[in-house]
């Protein structure tokens, strides 16, 4: 059996990112990986070129049943220290859209870049492993078998297995049901980041699949300035993958399709150009297709001059505020993280440790914080991962 100071299951971000700074602390780490390579998620990140932090990453950007978790690791280390670690590596980085940086290059340049950072001497990185059992004896160590034989034991026992979002990368539900066998409870896991569907009426928007337009999206207490997108089963594009998170069953959408438009726009346009049509100046604003699409459901076919100014307003309301009924989500196979995971009242914001079970840690996408798209998710894998290898070498 290996004998070690701390064994960390799975090396995507979170767990990748501990395993060094652990092992730079001095500890010996055995890391796990269920898949044949590591990084796997990071990948596929990012268009290839993975988002690997966000400018402005803070408490406010993530979801949690405890809005305050998050807040003493995002402090601890920050998108600055990931950025100095990036030009450490001299991988050359830019920032897009509202502070959201990629590398200019490739993903696997961070992969390549967290591998390094992992001493060989201190850590032992293993793939394909399967495992079978995780245990903890009454000496507090904890034993991790393998399911073709192979045993690795630690005094500490980190859970970075990430959520069961996108499951052909190998993503599963590993981590809640270790945290439920050792007593931990565990916050109803759901996508988020994910394209919502439509039925009923609102399913006639299909026919304007692969038109986008910038839009302002809410659902819940959340709205979010960015681009939506038709799709054949409903609405995409960042503005709906960010309000998705705050999405629940049965609730509406709402969506501003012009939001940069004036709040009498429609009655100024009649005074101007009273002979024009809706249509026309829907046009003149949005996609064709959109603008059409629009045009024919307020079904307002008389030249402006034509129309009352209470009618005007009521379109202008409806421009303002379109309200869908999601029928559902396209799921955990197209949600880029998945929302809930180990309950945050069971963990130290501090250290991630469980209160419950001394040396049983959880850090990354496993737990209750779930961040915005943009590069925000990749942030709270450094700082929880981080905050964690304090921890463990403390």
């Amino acid at each position: 059996m290996d004998q070690h100071d701390v064994i960390i299951l799975g090396a995507g971000a979170a767990g990748l990112f501990c395993a060094g700074q652990a092992g730079q602390r001095g500890l010996r780490v055995a890391l796990l990986e269920k898949a044949d390579a590591p990084g796997k998620k990071i990948l596929i990140s990012g268009g290839g070129r993975c988002n690997f932090t966000n400018l402005g990453a803070g408490p406010g950007n993530y979801l949690s049943a405890n809005p305050h978790f998050a807040k003493s690791a995002l402090a601890r280390y920050t998108p600055a220290d990931f950025i100095a670690l990036v030009e450490k590596h001299g991988i050359a980085w830019h920032e897009k859209t509202l502070g959201q940086l990629f590398c200019d290059g490739s993903a696997k340049q961070i992969v390549a870049m967290l591998l390094d950072e992992c001493p060989p001497e201190q850590v032992s990185l293993t793939c394909g492993v399967d495992i079978a059992s995780v245990a903890r004896g009454a000496d507090g160590r904890f034993t991790v078998t393998a399911a073709d034989g192979r045993r690795w034991q630690a005094p500490a026992l980190v859970i970075a297995t990430g959520g069961p979002s996108i499951p052909k990368m190998g993503a599963s539900d590993f981590a809640y049901r270790l945290a439920r066998q050792f007593g931990l409870k565990v916050v109803e896991p759901r996508p988020a980041l994910v394209p919502l569907t439509l039925g009923g009426e609102d399913a006639l928007f299909r026919e304007l699949s692969g038109v986008a337009a910038p839009v302002l999206a809410r659902a819940g207490s959340a709205e979010f300035a960015e681009a939506a997108l038709f799709t054949h089963k409903g609405l995409s594009g960042p503005a709906i993958l960010q309000v998705s998170s705050y999405w629940r069953r049965g609730e509406e959408v709402g969506i501003t399709f012009l939001p940069d438009a004036a709040s009498d726009w429609l009655v100024e346009a009649k005074r101007d150009r009273p002979r024009t049509h809706l249509r026309t100046l829907l046009r003149e604003r949005l996609p064709a297709r959109l603008a059409d699409a629009l045009a024919d459901r307020l079904a307002m076919e008389r030249e402006l001059g034509n129309l009352s100014d209470k009618d005007l307003r009521a379109a202008q309301t409806k421009l303002a505020d379109w309200r869908f009924a999601p029928n559902g989500t396209e799921g955990l196979a197209k949600a880029e993280v998945t929302a809930g995971g180990i309950a945050t009242a069971e963990l130290s914001s501090r250290t991630m440790e469980a209160a419950k079970v001394p040396g049983l840690y959880a850090i990354g996408e496993a737990v209750d914080v779930t961040g915005w798209l943009g590069g925000y998710n990749f942030q709270w894998a450094w700082a929880s991962g981080f905050a964690c290898a304090e921890a463990l070498a403390s």
